[in-house]
């Protein structure tokens, strides 16, 4: 499908499914509705993200699933509140139906394990069942009903075919046994095998549902930071309003202890400010008039006033959470198979039961049709893809969602997975393995009358050495002059030309070799040992002559050299880039214990040398913060984004640390490992626990030691695979990274 318009991203909450087939299903129908280009379902979170045409109306979106009942809510004010409105009601009514079928089944099965003979006890169980089935247990059949009419099956087909066939049945032998009895068949009745499955599927969902609200704690734990009412100077006069109230240009009152609300600058009063949620930073932040503050931050002892700037979805806080939300239901590539394989399960499962029917009719003996109709109704009922379509999906949330925990922001699923295969890491100097705020050393001028150009020149560029030279000759109270062009030469300095017509260069010593601009042998030497000391040196010059050699040192990170020693420990190979020179790239390197390093590459140097080593078969990490890192970052197989980095890189970024601390990338690794190992162990028994029980249930052992599986027994097994893989992947969240 080509879509002429610009499209948008929505995440909705869906009701009605129940399993890893009606999550096929609704992206099925989402795909193949007009205008939708891309439709994700996160059945642990009941939400679908839909990539849609802007024009198209979300009611057309709504009405193509209700065709097939599901429904998906379009127009709540707050998504996030109706989804867990959505998940919160469904859990009732399972809750709900559980107690009410568990009521009910009970004296059926106590009639039908200990009275089997008493002939009442056949109407009694019957009175008893059809409550069980088509009210409490009615959802089944409806689901099964509006799948068939389109031509699919899911767990609801399963369900409702096993338990249809066997309330049939046993009401065909209620009324009429002596069908039976002529052919010397005793008229068994089936009902209590009906309602225990309905029971123990109930049980199995109530469940399941209340782990996978566990799974979705990150994301309550992010939406609780940010509160619910804030003071507001409205009229002269303060005011207690909702959140949902606050407009951009508001003045909002912070008190000692107070969240703040939402994004804006100060602009009177002064405090310390906790913004280790945001940025994990553990110091709390000075904040004066002018200084940014975000939502969900916590401000210390003082007070003070702010005006708000970024409301709603626009602050930093909710971008965050989307991010999270988005990855949580973005699919891994094991899920895009596990998915397949759900969608043709259900009705591989019934031609099975079919042929094991048949099988039992052809080969069984005496009481062969009632073993086929045994075998075939337990393995409708065991064979539910429930546990396959939820181990990729509750592992990833949880993932994720541990990850958001230790400030490691994760994109999407696909980053997730790939990371525990990483083995060569390539990390940014500036402001990856540097703290990345640059300070000026020192100036040693050769002409001091240029200092008002030089600030002119750098006031120009966005660069943060540049930022560095321009706060070191402003406190040094030198005045900008005017400069007429300013033109940037990437990854070597920037040219400039000033109102009297004279052309200026400020770059490194490669630019000066290529204006062939010489250097004194003494001034040569200090050059040398100022490099040695991890110092990177700049150069100012007009086209003839040098103007000033300005030295600026940048710490090294205290974590830098014990997270490169760690992710060495891991067997991963660490490389260095960096425009720097050879020699300040050498002293940084020994500082922090790298041997393998590149210095004087251009932003293009940087994602060939990313494709050289995929070229030679290594998975690549890109470790970067600037816009000079943009273009290795998306060339890389796992792109990770430093916090306080520029927008731009944490845009390309698939994974983002929200602290500057280096320690956090072996520990993204980590989470990857073991958020891979969880999918892998969940599968494994999801895949393990069909190829065992199908057989069973289908009788493959009565031949030999005479033993038949019970529909019943088959029901409860299904529950708890599923609850087993829900179980699993939780675990993740006592990791220790």
């Amino acid at each position: 499908m080509t879509l002429d318009h610009k499209t948008k991203k929505e995440t909705f909450p869906v009701e009605g499914m129940t399993c890893a087939s009606c999550a096929s299903s609704v992206e099925s129908i989402l795909s193949h509705t007009e205008g939708v280009k891309n439709a994700s379902v996160n059945l642990a979170s009941n939400s679908v993200l839909v990539e849609y045409d802007e024009k198209v109306p979300s009611a057309n979106l709504k009405e193509a699933l209700q065709g097939v009942g599901y429904d998906l809510i379009i127009d709540a004010e707050d998504p996030e509140e109706a989804q867990e409105e959505v998940q919160q009601r469904h859990y009732h009514q399972v809750k709900f139906r559980l107690i009410w079928s568990a009521l009910f089944t009970i004296p059926i099965v106590v009639i039908g394990m200990f009275f089997m003979d008493w002939e009442p006890g056949k109407y009694v169980s019957l009175a008893l069942t059809i409550p069980v089935l088509f009210y409490f247990g009615r959802s089944f059949f409806i689901n099964a009903f509006k799948q068939a009419r389109h031509g699919k099956a899911n767990m609801d087909t399963l369900v409702a075919l096993s338990t249809g066939i066997a309330f049939a049945f046993s009401v065909f032998n209620t009324f009429f046994p002596e069908f039976w009895l002529r052919h010397g068949i005793p008229p068994h009745v089936y009902y209590e095998a009906a309602v225990v499955i309905i029971t123990f599927i109930s049980l199995g969902k109530l469940l399941e549902e209340r782990a996978k609200s566990n799974t979705s704690t990150a994301i309550k734990k992010l939406m609780g930071l940010q509160p619910k009412t804030v003071m507001a100077i409205i009229n002269g006069s303060e005011q207690e309003i909702s959140i949902a109230e606050v407009k951009t240009g508001y003045t909002l009152i912070v008190k000692p202890g107070d969240k703040i609300a939402v994004d804006g600058s100060v602009t009177s009063g002064h405090s310390y400010v906790d913004e280790s949620m945001i940025t994990g930073e553990p110091v709390p932040v000075a904040k004066e008039k002018g200084e940014k503050v975000f939502a969900g931050t916590v401000n210390q002892k003082g007070s003070f006033q702010f005006t708000a700037e970024k409301v709603g979805r626009e602050t930093l806080l909710s971008q965050i959470i989307k991010m999270v939300q988005e990855a949580q239901g973005s699919k891994a590539p094991v899920q895009k198979l596990t998915d397949k394989i759900a969608g043709i399960f259900v009705p591989v499962i019934i031609a099975i039961s079919i042929v094991t029917f048949i099988t039992w009719m052809i080969l069984g003996q005496q009481d062969a049709f009632t073993h086929a109709l045994l075998t075939s109704i337990a393995v409708l009922v065991i064979a539910c893809p429930c546990a396959l379509g939820l181990a990729t999906p509750t592992a990833i949330m949880v993932g994720v969602g541990k990850g958001a925990q230790n400030n490691i922001l994760i994109k999407d699923a696909e980053s997730l997975e790939m990371a525990h295969k990483v083995d060569t890491v390539i990390l940014d100097k500036t402001g990856t393995i540097t703290q990345g705020k640059p300070t000026v050393a020192d100036i040693r001028w050769l002409d001091e009358t240029q200092k008002s150009v030089l600030l002119a020149i750098e006031s120009q560029s966005g660069h943060p050495l540049a930022s560095a030279v321009v706060n070191y000759l402003k406190d040094a109270q030198v005045k900008s002059s005017i400069i007429t062009e300013f033109e940037s030469i990437t990854g070597k300095g920037v040219k400039a030309k000033s109102d009297s017509g004279q052309t200026y260069y400020v770059g490194s010593q490669r630019l000066m070799k290529e204006l062939s601009i010489s250097l004194d042998s003494s001034l040569q030497t200090s050059i040398d040992q100022w490099q040695n000391e991890a110092k990177t040196v700049i150069f100012f010059t007009d086209e003839q002559q040098l103007l000033a050699v300005i030295t600026i040192s940048d710490q090294i990170k205290e974590s830098s050299a014990s997270a490169i020693k760690k992710l060495k420990e891991m067997g991963v190979e660490v490389f260095m880039l960096t425009g720097d020179n050879q020699q300040t790239a050498q002293a940084v390197a020994n500082q922090v214990g790298v041997t393998d390093f590149k210095a004087e590459v251009l932003p293009s140097d940087k994602a060939d040398f990313v494709k050289e080593l995929q070229q030679k078969g290594k998975i690549v990490a890109m470790v970067g913060d600037g816009i000079n890192d943009s273009q290795a970052l998306a060339q890389a197989d796992v792109s990770i984004a430093m916090g306080h980095g520029s927008d731009i890189a944490m845009d390309v970024a698939k994974m983002t640390l929200i602290t500057s601390d280096l320690e956090y990338i072996p520990k993204a690794f980590k989470l990857s490992h073991k958020t891979v190992k969880g999918i892998r162990q969940n599968l494994f028994w999801a895949f393990i626990y069909n190829l065992i029980g199908i057989p069973i249930a289908a009788g493959l052992l009565y031949p030999i030691n005479g033993f038949l599986l019970d529909p019943m027994i088959a029901g409860a097994a299904m529950a708890f695979s599923s609850v087993s893989v829900v179980l699993n992947s939780l675990r993740l969240n006592s990791i220790k990274l």
